[in-house]
């Protein structure tokens, strides 16, 4: 709820700002003042930056939406690989395969509640849940398979482990800032030249011109929220969610 809050106070500064330097200017301004002598070149000028800053917010939104996917993805291949270790193993001994199914729990109780607050607060991984994982790969590499059933589901039990591995490698990784700071300073600054440009072309304090100028920028305000919001795959507001984990595993409560 606080995300959105700020979204509406940037909004509306965005537009209060436009609307209040727009009467300001026209305020202070001389009285053979005419708006309707803008200079071609810069009406030209001003549809090419527009033209250009919407490009650099497209991708830069279609990153931060990529990013995200991809952290999600990466939830789900951990979680999914989890529960094939856990319903694969039924095929050896009972104490065996209580140990595993008890480890793989922890693992996701973990995530779950300790490790998914760390990666949301701290942006990175806690070393409990690689002990948690280490302990898994030891309860499946270190059984010795008795039957040849058994030796079937040994080598696929492993490639999951393995898979386990990639999937949180790749979750740590994609647990900080998608875009780069200079990325960021490309976006606001070309979110105030962009606007600027709406009073280089001496924009009137007729309704019409305020109305449309505020919710020009109260637009770049929001896409900029956006693309900052996104930024962090698993953190703040529209944020990669453990969900799968709870889905494969209900009875762990997170």
């Amino acid at each position: 709820m606080s995300e959105w809050l700020v979204l509406a106070l940037a909004m509306a500064a965005a537009c209060a700002v436009v609307v209040a330097v727009t009467l300001l200017r026209h305020r202070t301004a001389a009285e053979d003042d005419d708006p309707s002598e803008t200079p071609d070149v810069i009406e030209y000028m001003t549809m090419w930056i527009g033209v250009v800053y919407a490009i650099v917010l497209g991708l830069a939104i279609a990153g931060v939406w990529e990013a995200r996917s991809a952290a999600q993805d990466h939830v789900q291949a951990e979680a999914q690989a989890l529960h094939e270790i856990s319903e694969r193993v039924r095929v050896y001994p009972p104490d065996v395969r209580d140990r595993v199914r008890d480890d793989i729990d922890a693992y996701v109780g973990h995530v779950v509640t300790a490790e998914w607050k760390a990666m949301t607060d701290h942006g990175k991984v806690t070393p409990r849940g690689a002990q948690l994982l280490q302990r898994i790969r030891q309860d499946v590499t270190d059984y010795q398979p008795k039957t040849d059933f058994q030796a079937q589901s040994y080598q696929p039990l492993l490639d999951q482990v393995a898979a386990v591995d990639t999937a949180r490698a790749a979750r740590a990784d994609s647990t900080g800032a998608t875009m780069p700071t200079v990325v960021w300073f490309g976006l606001i600054g070309g979110a105030v030249i962009t606007i600027g440009m709406v009073f280089a072309l001496q924009i009137r304090r007729t309704p019409r011109e305020l109305v449309l100028a505020g919710l020009f920028s109260a637009l770049i305000a929001f896409l900029l929220f956006l693309i900052w919001d996104f930024d962090t795959p698993y953190s703040r507001g529209i944020a990669a969610s453990a969900e799968p984990f709870l889905t494969l595993f209900p009875h762990v409560h997170g």
